[in-house]
């Protein structure tokens, strides 16, 4: 025997149906809070500030890279790092 039911209700009806409490109010306000703090730290910031708060390692690791990289170019090819004979 197979029985199907459906029951057709908003999620607010669902919570109070389990008793779930509703968060929606405490919800609202942490967002608004959130957003007043990232707005008054974003209108205190230049760009630069902001990319070296945001991706300082990124940068950092991308140099390194790049300076091993040539380093090693450099070296391949007999420049500063190479032994001629």
């Amino acid at each position: 025997m197979k029985v199907t039911v459906n029951v057709e209700c908003t999620p607010e009806e669902a919570r109070t149906f389990f008793g779930l409490p509703d968060v929606q109010p405490m919800q609202q306000a942490m967002m608004k809070e959130v957003e007043d703090r990232m707005k008054a730290n974003l209108s205190a910031m230049d760009p630069e500030t902001m990319i070296n708060t945001w991706m300082p390692q990124g940068i950092q690791n991308w140099e390194q890279l790049q300076k091993a990289f040539w380093g090693q170019f450099n070296g391949a090819n007999g420049g500063p790092k190479g032994d001629k004979d």
